[in-house]
């Protein structure tokens, strides 16, 4: 076995580590003792193990009313494995043994966490496992002041703990006894939900930069296009909502306007990539849906709890776009110059996840039954949400059939894992360098 892993590549070790903490978790949750149904298909168990592990929170059977105290605990678990890596739980038992980490351990940490060298892989991941500790246990206590007087003392800490990891992970995984919709006049737990839910989605590294910010009074660039794109994707979704929804009456007529203004922001934060239900989805408007699916495509940060193609690569992309239309060739940020190979790789990137999201989604549109309500979005959005590991639904995956579920299941797969990681270990690709070029020739375009 040792020999075996020695030859794999760290790509592959991560894409197969995964695998092996899914196949664990699903094996758990078919037990008697996970669930309060007779019995469990492994298909839904292996569902449920995939979407907790991706932090997506898709889910074929009502998470509250299956599983038990012993399977809601085995979810959670791998939640909290899915948003900090299994690699951040291999450096942390090396720290409770005493034992120093190998090249082999310091390479797979780098890979996991998007690192640029194995001299930052030691105090980073340290920095990761502090810094989640901590966020989470504020969360919960935040939460606690809130949900001990809604559930009681015992269920109001349960339901808080499990909803502070949830939240901060991005997870989309619903524990409460209630409905999300019960917060919508709530404003104090949508705040703390709306903090978790950034912290997770900003990333690690993004955190480590703002919080030693007074040291060098200097952030990376890394940092920099995130803040700066996160903020205008908020704002942007901000004011959509409100002209689609807060403006023409979508949204409950009962909510106060301070409350209709909460609910409007918490709908531009959640679906990168939170996926928490707190306007059903169904009394939307096709505005609001197409909203939504695009920022579910775009997503959190890189090195984050978040899925989507990230928005670093969105920021890439669009400053590329500017500056072409400008007739230059170098893309500019914050007096710094992205490489060409940045560039190519956020082209590329999001060429292969709209190709992706296209050809499961056909797959999906030949096996599935679409409601005479719905259109294409019905499919196109479960993707979407899959592929980014948001977690929102439009009512197709409880009602997937065994093929759709295998698809969702890899979708999820992919979009945790990440393309990049698929195809360098699962499908083999490797980078080759060419000695020689062709002859250049131009080609119409537009």
């Amino acid at each position: 076995m040792h020999k075996i892993i020695n030859k794999l590549t760290p790509p592959q070790i991560l894409t197969f580590g995964f695998l092996v903490i899914i196949l664990l978790g699903a094996f758990l949750l078919t037990l008697p003792i996970s669930h309060t149904h007779a019995s469990v298909s492994f298909l839904d168990g292996l569902f449920t193990a995939v979407s907790a592990t991706t932090i997506t929170g898709l889910t074929t059977l009502n998470t509250g009313a299956t599983w038990t105290l012993f399977g809601q605990l085995v979810i959670i678990v791998m939640i909290e494995i899915g948003a900090l890596g299994f690699m951040t739980f291999a450096v942390l038992l090396f720290a409770i043994t005493g034992r120093r980490m190998d090249l082999k351990s310091r390479i797979l940490a780098q890979e996991a966490l998007h690192l640029n060298n194995l001299a930052d892989v030691k105090s980073v991941m340290r920095y990761v496992i502090s810094l989640s500790v901590i966020i989470q246990a504020v969360g919960f206590v935040l939460l606690s002041f809130d949900f001990i007087p809604k559930f009681g003392f015992t269920g109001g800490l349960y339901y808080a703990f499990m909803q502070a990891i949830s939240a901060f992970a991005n997870a989309g995984f619903t524990f409460l006894p209630v409905s999300l919709t019960f917060f919508q006049t709530d404003p104090y737990a949508l705040f703390i939900f709306m903090l978790l839910i950034s912290a997770g989605s900003f990333g690690f590294l993004v955190w480590r930069d703002v919080l030693l910010y007074h040291r060098g009074q200097r952030l990376s660039l890394h940092t920099r296009v995130a803040l700066v794109v996160s903020g205008w994707l908020t704002g942007l979704a901000f004011l959509g909502f409100f002209l689609s929804e807060t403006l023409t009456g979508h949204l409950p007529a009962k909510l106060s306007i301070f409350d209709k203004l909460m609910n409007t922001l918490f709908l531009a934060i959640v679906p990168r990539t939170a996926g928490f239900e707190i306007i059903p989805l169904h009394t939307l408007s096709m505005g609001a849906i197409m909203i939504i699916m695009f920022l579910m495509f775009v997503g959190g940060t890189p090195g984050s709890t978040s899925g989507g193609i990230k928005t670093t690569t969105m920021g890439i992309l669009w400053m590329q776009s500017i500056a072409a239309l400008r007739g230059q060739s170098d893309v500019n940020f914050k007096d710094r110059r992205f490489s060409q190979s940045i560039v190519t790789k956020a082209l590329m990137l999001a060429f292969i996840s709209m190709a992706f999201v296209f050809l499961t989604s056909l797959l999906l549109a030949l096996t599935e039954t679409i409601p005479h309500n719905m259109g294409i979005e019905y499919i196109f959005f479960e993707v979407i949400s899959a592929f980014s590991t948001t977690g929102f639904s439009l009512g197709l995956t409880p009602n997937l059939t065994d093929f759709g579920k295998v698809v969702i299941m890899l979708v999820m797969f992919v979009g945790r894992v990440g393309l990049y990681t698929v195809m360098f270990s699962v499908l083999n690709i490797h980078h080759k360098t060419k000695k020689y070029s062709y002859p250049t020739e131009e080609v119409i375009i537009g």
